[in-house]
């Protein structure tokens, strides 16, 4: 039985400190975000003092490698005055953490830790509060320390323990809370190492698919040979003559699962049974069909996104410009094919998954099984590579699905590189068309852009017809899947001071499955945007950076380009490369980023080298700066890897991008040099930096390209250059 925290802490005493994630939460589609935070009337278990004196500490957001758990470890020890290792952080978790929706949008830091850096200064504030009381001196005159206030001047002293009494202690925290003040920080700002790679390293127990559990059954599922195909014949004898032994096969409509508790067997007969399984035949696949052709002549909705001034107004605009920009269908490629443990037993079921939004999976997987809320916890666990909608949720509803299948043993379900590959949800592909007019002196007065984009965000948010498996079942679940439009048109709006604005999106039903992927339409929006602003400088006459600080009034945007300008200044010219920049705020409101890279073109082959990448990265205030470096040289390789290299492939049946064969991403050998400079900004909120690099590192490889062999590249992705 899975008890709820509220009935623990009824039966011991503790400090308990939290807000209410009721009307908290704004959503979007179907896409579940945080919103910004006010005054909170009720309270819901952010941290706990625990028996021995540490501090545990609740956050809704799953560890994915951002480096959450340490950052939001130092911000509460910070509070608390205590070492890093009194305080242990939980992660995501029903029943037991707060409903944060999703780990997403760079939002762990800018809403999760800020949330636990408010509850852990409440916190210190009753505890001073109450050992006045009990030391019979003023709050103002105490010290706390290592889990121990005592009096300034005398040894005696209370620990955490000793003042709450074995007591239970709940207080709201009502904004604005005092904080430390930051010339006092000890943690806070500097780079703590995260204790998880080191388990990593000496491949310890971490990520979801190192899950083991005695008398665990492993499992896999046989998918259909393409979308939309259906299940017309399953010989169940053959199955059983040639895996004896098997210890269930599992259908449900057109889902097809095998269980056993020997995980080679599962996989040859899965295997077989894709090779002797007959589906009905699939709709077609636009093969033959240029993608661009194809989303111009799709049904579309058209949205306007920024309407401001007057197009063509200006009669000095006397230089116009347009250009077209295009990016494929990506994949989020995910080292580790994604895995989940689901155990159903008395009527209740657990699931461990590596979904960045467990609330949302749970109330999806509700409707899906018709089960009540009450009998599903789902524990969130890390896995192996997810930015983003990957197959998590997937296989866990596959996993849920086979284990009320196979009551009683802890289910271990395991994609295949195929599985992931060919039915994770893509990032959609784009068009971007933009235009743009400017006057003599090279200032930009009119701007239009218009885009064809699917969703970036069909996440399943409660809704269980966004699951692979809900349409394959019985009785499946049909309804379009809802998505988070919002997605498609991140990062569309110029960040530049232009007088005249026109941003339109035509959204379009692709013929693939799509969801969000890291950093969402702000990749393929930041991408053409600062592809055109080097396209306008070289028009104006106008140098790359001054042609962008011309259009900027922000003074930390402006700061971070001339610190990249200042960093780069010494590269030489060297025949056949180029260097390239570019600039973006993600979102318009996150993280800072101007971003150079420095490529090479092969003139016997066309071939494209990133040889090194820069990025001056402003997040405001710094919690830990390895966690951002990382986070911004990561985003960079990655980005360079979608835009030399990544494209997914069908042709008229399927998806044939299946392997890493026939969808090439960077090696190690291709890892570009990489350097990051950060603007720490202690005096100013701290934001998200997990997505600002993708859009800028795009455009400033394309640039680059351009200077080191005079070809633009306007369509990804890049390839040999011909």
């Amino acid at each position: 039985m899975i008890n709820s925290r509220r009935h623990f802490i009824k039966n011991m005493g503790c400090l308990t400190i939290g807000f209410s994630m009721a009307g908290y939460l704004s959503k979007q589609g179907s896409y579940l975000v945080r919103a910004t935070f006010n005054d909170i009337e009720t309270i819901d278990t952010w941290l706990k003092v625990l028996a021995d004196g540490r501090v545990r500490v609740y956050t809704g957001k799953l560890e994915l490698g951002q480096g959450i758990r340490t950052a939001i470890a130092q911000v509460a020890a910070e509070e608390l005055e205590l070492e890093m290792a009194s305080v242990e952080v939980v992660l995501a978790e029903t029943g037991v953490t707060p409903n944060e929706g999703y780990t997403a949008g760079s939002g762990s830091i800018e809403n999760s830790a800020m949330a636990v850096r408010n509850a852990a200064a409440a916190a210190r504030q009753q505890l001073l509060e109450l050992a006045s009381v009990k030391l019979k001196t003023p709050a103002a005159q105490l010290i706390m320390f290592g889990g121990k206030i005592s009096v300034k001047g005398r040894e005696r002293s209370l620990t955490f323990n000793e003042v709450l009494d074995d007591r239970q202690l709940t207080g709201e925290v009502r904004l604005p809370v005092t904080v430390k003040q930051k010339n006092n920080y000890r943690l806070v700002g500097k780079a703590i190492p995260r204790e998880d790679i080191i388990h990593m390293v000496k491949a310890e127990q971490v990520y979801v698919q190192d899950l083991r559990f005695p008398g665990m059954v492993h499992a896999r599922i046989v998918r259909p040979p393409a979308y939309g195909a259906k299940l017309k014949a399953l010989d169940l004898d053959a199955v059983k003559k040639k895996f004896p032994g098997l210890l269930k096969v599992v259908r449900n409509g057109s889902f097809l699962g095998i269980i056993d508790a020997d995980e080679y067997t599962v996989v040859k007969a899965q295997t077989w049974l894709h090779e002797n399984t007959q589906w009905s035949d699939a709709p077609q696949l636009p093969e033959d069909i240029n993608l661009v052709d194809l989303f111009k002549t799709l049904p579309s909705e058209l949205k306007n996104v920024r309407k401001k001034g007057n197009l063509e107004s200006d009669a000095s605009a006397t230089v116009s410009l347009k250009s077209s920009y295009f990016k494929p269908y990506i994949m989020h490629g995910s080292i580790g094919p994604s895995c989940a443990v689901a155990l159903f037993k008395d009527n209740k079921l657990d699931v461990w998954t590596h979904s960045q939004g467990v609330y949302p999976l749970k109330g999806a997987l509700q409707k899906l099984l018709q089960m009540s809320e009450g009998n599903i916890h789902i524990k969130g666990v890390p896995g192996s590579g997810c930015y983003g909608h990957n197959g998590a949720d997937d296989v866990a509803a596959d996993a849920a699905l086979l284990a009320v299948a196979f009551p009683g043993k802890h289910v271990r379900l395991q994609w295949s590189r195929e599985d992931e590959h060919a039915w994770e949800p893509y990032g959609s592909a784009m068009i971007l068309e933009l235009s743009a007019r400017m006057d003599a002196t090279g200032k930009i007065s009119d701007w239009q852009h218009n885009m064809w984009s699917d969703s970036h965000g069909n996440r399943p948010g409660g809704n269980p017809e966004n699951l692979l498996a809900a349409k394959d079942l019985e009785k499946p679940f049909n309804s379009k899947a809802t998505g988070f439009s919002g997605g498609a048109y991140r990062n569309s709006e110029p960040y530049y001071t232009i007088p005249n604005q026109q941003v339109d999106i035509h959204f379009v039903d692709g013929p693939l499955r799509v969801s969000s992927l890291r950093s969402l339409g702000a990749y393929g929006n930041i991408f053409a945007i600062e592809s055109f602003m080097d396209e306008l400088a070289e028009k104006a006459g106008k140098d790359p950076y001054e042609f962008r600080l011309k259009h900027l009034d922000d003074e930390r945007a402006i700061a971070a380009i001339r610190k990249l300008q200042s960093i780069t200044s010494g590269q030489k010219s060297i025949p056949h490369y180029g260097m390239g920049i570019a600039f973006s705020r993600y979102k318009n409101s996150g993280a800072y980023c101007a971003t150079a890279a420095l490529v090479s073109v092969d003139p016997s082959d066309g071939a494209v080298r990133v040889r090194k990448m820069w990025s001056v990265i402003d997040a405001g205030e710094v919690i830990n700066p390895d966690g951002i470096i990382n986070q911004t040289e990561g985003g960079m390789i990655q980005s360079a890897s979608w835009t030399l290299k990544e494209q997914v492939l069908f042709d008229k049946k399927q998806v044939t991008s299946r392997n890493w064969n026939n969808y090439p991403i960077f090696r190690f050998s291709d890892v570009p040099e990489v350097e990051v400079a950060l603007i720490d900004r202690p005096d100013k909120e701290a934001l998200g930096a997990g997505e600002a690099a993708q859009g800028p590192a795009a455009a400033a490889i394309v640039n680059a390209i351009y200077r080191a062999c005079g070809k633009r590249i306007r369509n990804l992705p890049v390839g040999r250059i011909v």
